[in-house]
């Protein structure tokens, strides 16, 4: 068995690697929207909203995850 001190602390660090990353990628997107807007608006389009479905695909993983091994 493991450890619930142990279990929260996994999930912490694991929230906080999220948050960071998303955070990140959050604060660069309109940047990067933009200059793929000047290629394509298309291709501007499809990034930014690539971007916002991988966010909830990362967290329904998460939960997934969870839900498998009974956490």
């Amino acid at each position: 068995m493991t450890d619930k001190k142990s279990d929260a602390r996994s999930a912490a660090i694991a929230a906080g690697i999220i948050l960071l990353v998303a955070t990140a990628v959050l604060y660069l997107m309109p940047n990067v929207i933009v200059w793929l807007g000047n290629i394509s608006p298309w291709l501007g389009t499809g990034f930014g909203v690539l971007v916002i479905l991988a966010f909830f695909f990362v967290f329904w993983l998460r939960a997934r995850y969870q839900r498998r091994n009974g956490s």
